[in-house]
């Protein structure tokens, strides 16, 4: 199968601003802990509210005045704008960095990491339920999105041209209903199929019932680091988009990656069509290609292939694979 050539452009560099707007978003307390609570993901405005218990104009100001000192940056949800650390770059960013780093040393209030648990749980909550109640139509939703033969195909190719066969063990993140165990299990001696919904998991179960090198586990990424696992291949095909923290989501994937090994990762592409939350449970409208490659560089990955395929309702969809260095 061939990629097709329309690639998402990057997002503009910041341009440089003057020191006494760095130093006024810098000089207020509020602003300080906006930035130590964006230090591990993204919030949209109506979290940060709860967080610190304001409204959304008092907090807007201070949002304002931190993108203008490109201490943060803003993208756009569908209706919904989330906020994160803007990476810092420039004449200023050995400044800034230092800024952070001094930042970062001093812990959240026990108030502060009551609210950021209390968004973290709400948005866990309502993922969880969304699965819950809809894994009997969890493919119909899926393909009105993304056709799953596309990215299917995509995984298998990168898979065979990166990876000597047969490989020792795979391991496949929210493996949804099930559909591409069967193909897993032919190319690994061993499968692991990870999900933190019991429902998508026993969807899973039944439908690769009959392969007998395939393995079940109800949780997340965590309990497989803490055991210290490591795999060959790790596949998440439209996973982060529906993950509380796709970073962190990526990042936990990537260290579960063994030396030599490989991480592919199927995402959709930014998009506008915020019908998708409600309909396909859906967290994060799309990823940009330059995200998940600064990921993979923070995670120690190299970036090795990628696939662009565009869909016939306007989504795009890149598979990407990752790869660490052999030790």
């Amino acid at each position: 199968m061939s990629p097709k050539s329309n690639i998402v452009p990057l997002a503009s560099r910041p341009s440089e601003v003057p020191l006494t707007t760095l130093f006024k978003a810098l000089g207020d307390e509020l602003r300080i802990n906006i930035l130590r609570i964006l230090k591990e993901g993204s919030l949209n405005v109506t979290e940060l509210c709860h967080i610190f218990e304001l409204g959304q104009s008092a907090l807007s100001h201070h949002l304002k005045v931190m993108v203008k000192a490109n201490l943060l940056t803003s993208r756009r949800e569908g209706t919904v704008t989330f906020y994160r650390r803007q990476l810092a770059e420039g004449h200023n960013a050995t400044l800034i960095d230092e800024a952070l780093r001094h930042i970062d040393e001093t812990p959240l209030s026990r108030g502060l990491s009551a609210g950021i648990a209390g968004v973290q749980k709400l948005r866990e909550q309502n993922s969880l339920a969304f699965f819950q109640e809809n894994s009997h139509r969890f493919r119909e939703q899926q393909e009105l999105i993304a056709s799953w033969e596309d990215y299917r195909q995509a995984t298998l190719h990168l898979l065979d041209r990166q990876t000597t066969q047969p490989l020792q063990s795979v391991l496949e993140l929210g493996p949804g209903d099930g559909s591409l165990l069967a193909d897993l299990s032919e190319k690994a001696e061993a499968v692991l199929a990870l999900d933190n919904s019991a429902a998508m998991l026993e969807q899973a179960r039944a439908k690769t019932g009959e392969a007998k090198n395939v393995r079940f586990t109800l949780g997340e990424a965590s309990l497989l680091i803490e055991q210290q696992q490591r795999f060959d291949a790790v596949i998440a095909n439209m996973v982060l988009h529906h993950t509380l923290n796709p970073e962190a989501t990526f990042r936990d994937s990537a260290q579960l990656v063994g030396a030599g090994g490989v991480l592919i990762v199927s995402e959709l592409c930014p998009h506008d069509q915020d019908w998708a939350r409600e309909v396909c449970g859906d967290l994060w409208l799309g990823f940009e290609p330059a995200a998940l490659t600064q990921w993979a560089d923070q995670a120690g990955l190299h970036s090795q292939a990628e696939l662009f395929i565009a869909q016939r309702n306007g989504f795009q969809i890149q598979v990407r694979l990752f790869q660490r260095p052999t030790l």
